[in-house]
C-alpha cells in the first residue's frame, strides 16, 4: 500500500474515531474531528503532513503525493 493511500485511511479512521467519541463520550472531541480536517487542508495546499514523515519512517513507500 502506497504512503497516500495510507494518509487517506489514516484520516478516514481518525474522523470516524472523533465522531464516535464525540457522539458517545463528550461533545468537545468534536475539536478533534475539526483539527483533522485543518490538518488536510493545509496539507493540500503546502505538502506537508506530519503523519506522512512519521509513515515514511515505519517504512511506507512513498505514493504521487507525499514525497
Amino acid at each position: 500500500m502506497s504512503l497516500d493511500r495510507v494518509i487517506f485511511a489514516f484520516a478516514g479512521i481518525m474522523v470516524l474515531v472523533s465522531l464516535a467519541l464525540t457522539h458517545w463520550v463528550h461533545p468537545s472531541f468534536v475539536w478533534l474531528t475539526a483539527f483533522v480536517g485543518a490538518n488536510l487542508l493545509q496539507s493540500a495546499f503546502t505538502g506537508f503532513c506530519p503523519a506522512a514523515m512519521i509513515f515514511k519512517k515505519f517504512g511506507v513507500r512513498a505514493g504521487c503525493a507525499f514525497n
